[in-house]
């Protein structure tokens, strides 16, 4: 056999690698299930999920976002304890991973991120359980929705130690992998620990039962959200009633557009063993060659190696406002709560800064390994060339970023308490765009408003 064809068998080999062992994210099966989330078509949308977990599109190790996808869109069909038993496995699964992650997946640093179990982030968890709550105030299940609240109240002031035991269990960690590319994780700090949707949901809740203290106490909580978090809350606090002297509080939610998606930001690393430095740069064209960071690290080689890491985008909306007419009279506009996005961007931070670090360490330990190959493979003449830039494209395409993430979740939260006569009432809700053209109605007729009790209407328009 000539040198030429080892070489090009070489070649088919590493190619044959890399394409079992890099992993990109599936998410071309979602099209047909936004777009009939979009149309409102919810049990289509079902259904189509349903089919993709038949075909394996959500694999075992994506059984999070099989559990939250279907949940949510069950909920939006009004399949509550559908949607509660899919959204509870969901929950169930996020913390059996994410304890899985810290004993094996943090320090596999040979190991892109995309063949590992998906644990879910940190804001879908936080969503799992408000949706949940909201199912169990559809059915006037007021214990279960208090139950959902809290869980999801102890998540958000649990996340800074949450990160906190991640940094301790990296750094403590040891072997020889490891050890080649040693990096110091710091959690950084979230600042985020008071969820206004929640504090409205349990504000009603409270109220519906007759414990105005309480409510007060969620009341004055959600003003604190609001003060304390601008940069998630930068917008005017809505105007929310819990309680009518003479009225009754007609409560509406209306959630809009769909949150954010992971998208690749696309790097490259390059060390200098002179200086003891990794240095990381981006490479699109607006900013190709300038510094995203540098780390001060020492390093036997030098060598440049390409990788990508998530970074959350928001998804536009056409909807800007959403009007609600009663017996055909105006009775107001909803106003914006929480803006999903910004939610996502925050608890995002603290795993964002993990991701990247695990990133840099695996690119370098992948780097050090292709160096040594490289040199091995160097035989002379074409066939030696062949192989070593084989063994580079193969260790550039290996890195993929792990953009998985739900892409059922609204994204923006918008609200109305309207003080109404006690009574039976066609209630139309209109969500409306830029131009105020109506994109979608929600029509609920004869519903009945309670002097005492809750009354919460869900409309949905996730255009």
């Amino acid at each position: 056999m000539s040198a030429k064809t080892t070489a090009i068998n070489s070649i088919l080999c590493l190619f044959l690698i890399v394409a079992c062992g890099s992993v990109a994210t599936r998410k071309g099966f979602y099209d047909p299930i936004i777009a009939d989330l979009r149309s409102d078509n919810f049990n289509s949308a079902i259904q189509k999920i349903e089919q993709a977990k038949a075909k394996n599109k959500y694999g075992h190790k994506d059984r999070f976002l099989y559990y939250i996808d279907a949940g949510l869109a069950y909920h939006f069909a009004s399949r509550f304890d559908t949607s509660n038993q899919k959204l509870t496995q969901a929950e169930d699964a996020a913390d059996e991973l994410f304890t899985k992650s810290i004993s094996r997946g943090i320090t596999s640093l040979f190991l892109n991120d995309n063949v590992l179990e998906y644990s879910g982030e940190d804001y879908e968890i936080l969503y799992t359980n408000l949706f949940k709550a909201l199912n169990y105030a559809n059915e006037d299940n007021f214990d279960g929705a208090f139950v959902e609240i809290k869980r999801a109240n102890e998540k958000l002031n649990l996340l800074e130690q949450k990160y906190g035991e991640v940094s301790q269990k990296l750094n403590e960690s040891s072997g020889e992998d490891a050890e080649k590319a040693k990096l110091d994780y710091s959690a950084k700090k979230v600042r985020f620990n008071n969820d206004a949707f929640a504090r409205y949901l349990s504000m009603h809740v409270y109220s519906a039962e007759g414990k105005m203290d309480d409510a007060r106490i969620d009341y004055d909580l959600l003003g604190q959200a609001f003060q304390e978090q601008p940069h998630i809350y930068d917008f005017e606090i809505p105007q929310v009633k819990y309680f009518s002297q003479d009225k009754a509080v007609l409560s509406i939610v209306g959630l809009a557009g769909l949150s954010p998606v992971k998208e690749a930001l696309n790097l490259r690393l390059r060390t200098d063993k002179d200086l003891d430095l990794v240095q990381v740069l981006y490479t699109d064209p607006k900013r190709e060659g300038s510094e995203y960071g540098h780390l001060p690290i020492p390093i036997s080689e030098d060598f440049y190696f390409k990788f990508s890491i998530p970074q959350i985008i928001p998804r536009s909306s056409y909807i800007h406002r959403i009007r609600v007419f009663a017996d055909s009279t105006l009775m107001g506009e909803l106003q914006l709560l929480e803006d999903v996005g910004k939610v996502a961007q925050e608890t995002f931070e603290a795993k964002k800064s993990l991701i990247y670090l695990r990133t840099i360490a695996r690119c370098i330990v992948k780097g050090l390994t292709a160096h040594e190959a490289k040199k091995k493979a160097d035989t002379g003449g074409v066939g030696g060339w062949l192989k070593k830039a084989a063994i580079d494209v193969a260790t550039d395409v290996s890195e993929n970023a792990d953009l998985r993430c739900s892409r059922l979740l609204p994204g923006k939260i918008y609200v109305g308490d309207i003080e109404i006569e006690p009574g039976t009432y066609n209630l139309t809700i209109e969500f409306l765009d830029e131009e105020g053209s109506v994109i979608s109605t929600t029509e609920i007729k004869e519903y009945k408003v309670l002097k005492n009790g809750l009354n919460l209407i869900e409309a949905f328009s996730l255009n």
